[in-house]
């Protein structure tokens, strides 16, 4: 077994004071459990129904099955009061299965509560301080697996708006040949550092797959362009002209025009155009192309 994880154990058990003391009652409560876990979770699935996201989570037989044959095994290992690598690990996979099919937090917080008050309808033997203990004990692991389930939870569906956002981020920046040798690309929207970099690694790159002469970027769906706007266009203006690229800016408003002379902008090294025509008529010119009307 791997060290690093028995460290792992003893600082899960450290954090929620868990000692051996907790574990052994834990045992015990499962003596009493245990023989009746069969039936307590069939009714537990009689009152799974009742909660709504029932019908959209288990509608398959067999997700229904599989969840039953889940949560015994569990229960099973739980009430073994056993902490080490395995363990953990299986918290940490119950997280990532919850997290996959979409199971809303409010229901599995739900389910761990109804189930344990089920347990501890068996706990009849004993004295009422005896009984508290064992419950306490118990609720003490019960909350270290629910922070490791929702931890691993959290930290998936995070992954997941983070893969989402990097493909949105694709999306929003399509680099396009529109002719032979020329790169336009349509930007909408609001340019922060992060997109600034998406963009310009973008560029970048596909001026180097098509070696393209000349990028044009419009910019009049930009909401707002200021002095931090401003100066990510410069940056990118010059990185594609140390690719050899002529960059080109159309899309140019009154009012943006009016905002970067304000903010003291240096433009000199940037080729700028009000609109997008006048901007192809440019890289035309730059490629040694010429447009003829067909009479």
């Amino acid at each position: 077994m791997d060290p690093s994880s028995l460290a792992d154990a003893r600082e899960c058990l450290q954090r929620f004071a868990i000692q051996d003391d907790d574990l052994q009652r834990v045992q015990a409560m499962g003596e009493a459990v245990l023989p009746h876990l069969g039936e307590a979770m069939l009714h537990f699935y009689e009152w799974l129904p009742s909660l709504p996201e029932y019908e959209a989570l288990f509608s398959r037989p067999s997700t229904l099955r599989n969840a039953q044959v889940a949560q015994e095994a569990y229960w099973r290992s739980f009430f073994r009061g056993v902490i080490d690598e395995a363990y953990l690990a299986e918290r940490v996979c119950a997280g990532e299965t919850h997290a996959r099919i979409g199971l809303p937090l409010s229901t599995y917080f739900a389910g761990v509560n109804y189930a344990f008050h089920l347990f501890s309808g068996y706990l009849t033997s004993g004295d009422r301080d005896t009984v508290s203990q064992l419950s306490q004990s118990a609720s003490k692991l019960l909350h270290l697996d629910t922070a490791l389930v929702v931890e691993t939870y959290s930290r998936l569906l995070q992954e997941r708006v983070m893969e989402q956002g990097r493909a949105m981020m694709e999306m929003s920046t399509p680099v396009t040949m529109i002719w032979q040798d020329i790169l336009l690309l349509p930007i909408v929207g609001i340019i922060d550092s992060q997109r600034s970099q998406s963009i310009m690694e973008g560029i970048l790159n596909k001026i180097s797959s098509t070696r393209s002469r000349v990028f044009i970027m419009d910019i009049s769906g930009v909401a707002v362009v200021d002095s931090a706007v401003a100066n990510h266009l410069v940056k990118i203006t010059k990185a594609t002209q140390l690719m050899g690229c002529e960059s080109l800016v159309s899309g140019l408003s009154p009012a943006i025009a009016q905002t970067i002379v304000h903010l003291g902008i240096d433009t000199e090294q940037i080729s700028t155009f009000s609109t997008l025509r006048d901007a192809l008529e440019a890289a035309f010119r730059i490629c040694g192309l010429a447009i003829r009307q067909l009479s």
